[in-house]
């Protein structure tokens, strides 16, 4: 195995349960915060646009849309078509997310603290160069 899988793998691994941890005071887990998240930023979304945006199975993102309507984070409404859902942010989301938002940007910057913007940006041109 390439040791820089390996390293990414672990790397990625660590900040996801490092996050979690986190995100508890928001009774959130990461999985939960990237769907709120490519919403904030997209806006209303259909289930396939999120799978297809975040790079996730069909059935795990329903299941977490799921529990985040269930936990008022979310809600579905019927599309033009009535198969098709269309997931939007709730009240409840779009009042909290700046407090969410800077718990986030607080852990990011926690985690690349040790960086230099120049090998942040260094990092971030090597990725960009990877397949995928």
């Amino acid at each position: 195995m390439n040791p820089i899988f390996h390293a990414l793998f672990q790397k990625s691994r660590f900040l996801t349960n490092c996050l979690n941890e986190v995100l508890k005071q928001h009774n959130l887990y990461s999985s939960q915060w990237t769907i709120l998240y490519c919403l904030q930023k997209h806006g209303a979304m259909t289930l396939t646009q999120i799978w297809k945006y975040l790079n996730v199975e069909a059935p795990s993102v329903t299941r977490a849309i799921s529990r985040l309507e269930d936990l008022g984070w979310v809600q579905r409404v019927d599309g033009e078509d009535k198969r098709e859902k269309i997931v939007t942010l709730s009240a409840m989301a779009v009042e909290q997310l700046p407090e969410i938002t800077a718990t986030i940007l607080a852990f990011e910057a926690e985690m690349v603290g040790s960086l230099t913007v120049e090998e942040q940006e260094q990092f971030m041109n090597l990725l960009q160069k990877m397949k995928g």
